[in-house]
């Protein structure tokens, strides 16, 4: 890719997003700037690494007679990469990651990020379905009033009508 050229549709897809690499460059480095090319030259350095890593975990997993790659063959790719420093940070990642799925699983992030008690919520619960049955309640005592005054005025209207037949 030359410098002032778009990159194509393919090159495209095959590397990581300048934005977030700019990000990680200016966390890792905040008190030097940092040329366009050497930002080009670490977004490349990296998908090339994600790469080698990914065909190295592929090889393990084919050797290991398994058709999913799976974050053992991952961590073996690293170490055979001559990368055993990474492997400690992550391992912790993925113990990150695994304890969120298992929270997600669980359900217990809504209950957890609510800030009530599971008593709390039941009560809270409790109190919504007595409001509302109240609320229903009061509604259908109000149409059976209605009802009960259209009755009664038909009634009135009825015999006021009886009673002008009477009276002729």
């Amino acid at each position: 890719m030359d410098n002032g050229s778009v990159p194509s549709l393919d090159e495209e897809e095959l590397t990581l997003p300048i934005a977030a690499v700019n990000k990680l460059i200016k966390e890792a480095v905040p008190k030097y700037r940092v040329s366009k090319e050497a930002r080009e030259l670490v977004v490349n350095c990296c998908t090339q690494f994600i790469h080698t890593v990914a065909t190295t975990s592929s090889e393990t997993c084919n050797q290991a007679s398994k058709k999913t790659i799976a974050p053992e063959h991952v961590l073996a790719a690293l170490e055979q990469l001559g990368f055993p420093e990474m492997i400690s940070e992550c391992q912790e990642v993925l113990n990150e990651c695994k304890a969120t799925a298992a929270k997600r699983r669980k359900g217990s992030n809504r209950l957890e990020a609510s800030g009530f008690t599971e008593e709390e919520l039941f009560e809270q619960q409790q109190r919504l379905i007595a409001e509302a049955k109240q609320a229903q309640f009061l509604e259908e005592q109000q149409e059976y009033n209605q009802i009960q005054f259209t009755s009664d005025h038909i009634k009135s209207t009825a015999d006021d009508d009886d009673d002008e037949d009477f009276d002729s």
